[in-house]
């Protein structure tokens, strides 16, 4: 893409065809799945996924120039939404009042086979 006033943080993974964030106007996008420190994918229980994946946002807008405080709204995709309640007990642990603006979304699958969750978010810049 060729947009001067958007710019994409590309993701660590080399063979990733996402970007791992995106900014336009202080307002930037981050979408993450259940990814350890040392890049390879949690497969386990939901709950270990929620924290890989909450932990790898945490990372992504930390460094592109944001945090957590600052996500305004989080879509949470889950393949079981029996699931929700083990996700929040994470979110809680990652997030705290105000909350941002959510909606958790079930899904049938999502992009690997044993993967649970996904999330998107928008957080402010600075």
């Amino acid at each position: 893409m060729a947009n001067q006033d958007i710019t994409f943080t590309p993701d660590p993974d080399t063979d990733s065809i996402s970007s791992d964030v995106a900014t336009f106007g202080g307002i930037m996008v981050s979408t993450q799945i259940p990814t350890r420190a040392d890049g390879s994918l949690e497969l386990g229980g939901i709950t270990e996924q929620s924290e890989c994946t909450l932990q790898a946002l945490k990372v992504a807008l930390e460094r592109a120039g944001s945090s957590m405080d600052r996500v305004m709204h989080l879509t949470i995709y889950l393949t079981d939404m029996g699931d929700r309640a083990a996700f929040n007990e994470v979110y809680k642990r990652y997030f705290a009042k105000p909350w941002p603006v959510r909606a958790a979304v079930g899904v049938a699958s999502l992009a690997v086979e044993g993967m649970r969750v996904e999330v998107t978010a928008m957080a402010a810049k600075g």
